[in-house]
């Protein structure tokens, strides 16, 4: 095992690019995923802050899909020689706005290969930095940090909980069904079973139940800042540091700064443990 994570290294520097294109269905199906009011979006209207997540799924054909969902390792991503991967966390910063209607291009390097030694046992970080350009300027740039761990040790004991950094001023009450879980991975094109699949997420990766979408408990963050903040987000930073399950309500939750140039961000589960932190700056 050691050879074969020496070796991930060689994937540091590795580039990928891609065009996709924000177009009115996916911005319509995304808001009603939301459960929002909106009206149908035009061609022209400024795509919500956050909502880029329904961009650049990878796709592939099904031969090359992985027994958990995913893409099988090797093409762009390190082939980490570890069962489970998660979404951990990311930091964006948001310099333009992206319009319905746009061809957007995505340029994406593999910045780090981090093999780490956790509570659980063997663990690779892998970090991605990801440019997304407007047909007009530069719009976002993002770090985001994939986690690969070993199988789940079901005898191991739970980690210690964190608690809220901070009093909620903004909070919002949200119990995902499967239902929910299911839209958002079908607009991502998100393979993953542990997203609908009862009987692997419980069988095989050993979770209580259906795991909420990272990257959706994030969007949720931003949707939390946008209702509430006086100024749109310039820039944040976010951690995944507990799963979330179907039908087990969480809080989205947000304590302001002073001046309302920026805030603690988190959501924490229905037993009251920190689920995801985050800072963010407000222009």
């Amino acid at each position: 095992m050691s050879s074969e994570l020496d070796q991930l290294t060689q994937w540091i520097g590795r580039t990928e690019t891609d065009v996709d294109y924000l177009t009115v269905p996916s911005v319509h199906r995304l808001s009603a995923t939301l459960d929002r009011e909106d009206p149908i979006p035009r061609v022209g209207d400024a795509l919500p802050i956050g909502w880029h997540s329904i961009l650049f799924p990878r796709v592939v054909r099904h031969s090359q899909i992985g027994p958990d969902g995913h893409p099988r390792r090797g093409d762009f991503l390190p082939p980490v020689p570890l069962p489970r991967r998660m979404f951990a966390g990311k930091r964006i910063t948001f310099h333009a706005p992206l319009q319905i209607g746009d061809e957007v291009r995505r340029e994406s390097t593999i910045q780090s290969v981090t093999p780490k030694q956790g509570r659980t046992g063997q663990m690779v970080f892998v970090t991605v930095k990801t440019d997304i350009h407007s047909p007009r300027a530069l719009a976002i740039s993002e770090e985001q940090d994939i986690v690969y761990r070993a199988e789940a040790d079901r005898n191991a004991s739970a980690s210690a909980a964190q608690r809220a950094p901070g009093m909620a001023v903004w909070s919002r009450s949200i119990t995902p069904d499967p239902v929910l879980l299911f839209r958002y991975s079908a607009l991502t094109f998100n393979g993953h079973r542990i997203h609908y699949d009862y009987p692997y997420v419980t069988q095989v990766e050993g979770y209580p139940n259906l795991v909420m979408n990272g990257g959706l408990t994030t969007l949720l963050v931003f949707e939390l800042a946008r209702t509430h903040a006086s100024t749109p987000l310039r820039y944040i930073s976010s951690r995944n540091v507990r799963p979330l399950f179907a039908n087990r309500e969480f809080r989205v939750c947000g304590e302001p700064s002073a001046d309302n140039k920026s805030a603690k961000l988190w959501v924490v589960d229905d037993q009251n443990a920190v689920a995801l932190s985050a800072e963010a700056e407000f222009r």
